[in-house]
């Protein structure tokens, strides 16, 4: 149990609150910055960088791609290194705050891949270290809900940038303002929950370094591709929903409602997995989602317009971070002790399909564009959902 010296330096003077709700809430808060800000700020703001810094839809791929490449190479570097999750938490906050603020300047198209690169890595450091730090900090009060609100940040960030924008867009600000306002609040959140992340000497050096080998067989490979395959389905629309959106709609101002409508879904379908996981088990879940994304992604392949846009939004939105959180808890139990070294490889392979599926969208960037990029990621997320309905039992290792 959490001793009381720590309930109390965590709990604001004067003012009442749980403490392992206030952890928890600092968790929320970085994994908003982390997600919404350092992965998905982007998506919202590529139709004004479209609009006003003379960027076509082809570098904006590229843009997109250099950021999941360095969330590839923070994952891996994050499971290599040994380092403790409050110390990445405050250094990848305190980065993407300042490469968020760098993006507001004109820079070079190849000066902006980078930026993007390394916000992607620092991504990457927090998420996986928010996961670590739930697991230390909060596993103690036996909560599951705090887990289930932590990762509610990630929706929560991406529906909190896209109204951002909208506002700023109604101010006819430019992409540099948005890259800019998103830079500070970034800060801000980082230095108001900058206290919660210091290290504990009662729970140093509690990770082992002791790696176990593990033993592959067909049902760990049958979790690592269809993880890869939610990887390239989600990643299409969760980079081109606005600009899709304001293709199909010719520009009008309700474009931008696409990706908070896409936040919020993922944000409260994040509270509900602990309850259909009981019910279903995590393999039904995630077979379930798979279809439910593709559904969303192939609507506005097949009739753009508002509707099918919203429809994408909330099946993609309300099914990404589903898909996450189950799978993780399906390759725990197939791997049991040994889970690393799979969901090392579970990350690569998501990590790959979203470098790859942004660079299958054509370079035009109308609503025609899209449409062969979607189906096809509906096509896979469908063959997804039959591969992982051929379940072998598997004693954990």
């Amino acid at each position: 149990m959490p001793n009381e010296k720590d309930t109390m330096l965590d709990r604001p003077a004067g003012v009442l609150v749980s403490p392992p709700m206030t952890k928890a809430m600092a968790g929320l808060a970085a994994l908003a910055v982390a997600m919404g800000i350092g992965r998905f700020a982007f998506t919202p703001i590529l139709p004004m960088m479209l609009q006003d810094a003379s960027l076509s839809i082809a570098e904006g791929r590229w843009l997109a791609s250099a950021n999941y490449v360095g969330y590839l190479l923070g994952a891996l570097s994050a499971m290599a290194l040994r380092i403790r999750p409050e110390h990445a938490i405050r250094a990848g906050l305190l980065a993407i705050g300042l490469l968020t603020l760098a993006m507001g300047w004109p820079l070079p198209i190849a000066a902006w891949m980078l930026l993007r690169l390394l916000a992607g890595m620092a991504s990457a450091w927090v998420l996986i270290s928010v996961s670590a730090w739930c697991m230390e900090t909060l596993a103690v009060y036996q909560r599951p809900f705090l887990n289930s609100f932590v990762f509610a940040g990630v929706g929560t960030g991406i529906a909190s940038a896209g109204l951002l924008c909208i506002a700023l867009i109604h101010a006819a600000a430019r992409s540099g303002h948005a890259w800019t306002v998103l830079g500070l609040l970034s800060l801000l959140v980082t230095a108001a929950t900058w206290r919660f992340f210091r290290p504990h000497d009662a729970h140093a050096g509690t990770r082992s370094a002791t790696h176990a080998r593990y033993r592959w067989n067909a049902e760990a490979i049958r979790l690592v591709c269809c993880y890869g395959i939610f990887g390239f389905g989600y990643i299409i629309p969760a980079t081109f929903l606005p600009v899709m959106a304001r293709s199909a709609l010719h520009g009008s101002p309700l474009f931008a409602w696409s990706w908070p409508v896409f936040g919020v879904a993922a944000a409260l379908s994040t509270l509900t997995v602990s309850r259909l996981a009981r019910r279903a088990g995590n393999r039904r879940v995630w077979m379930a989602s798979h279809v439910v994304m593709a559904v969303g992604i192939v609507l506005p392949a097949l009739w753009p317009g508002l509707a099918t846009i919203l429809a994408a939004a909330l099946c993609v939105g309300g099914t990404f971070m589903v898909i996450t959180l189950v799978a993780l808890q399906e390759a725990k139990q197939i791997a049991g002790r040994d889970a690393t070294v799979l969901l090392a490889a579970m990350t690569s392979a998501f990590a790959a399909g979203q470098i790859i599926g942004p660079l299958t969208v054509s370079a035009g960037g109308g609503s025609s564009d899209f449409a062969p990029a979607l189906v096809f990621a509906a096509i896979l997320l469908a063959a997804g959902a039959l591969l992982l309905a051929r379940k072998r039992d598997v004693a954990p290792a």
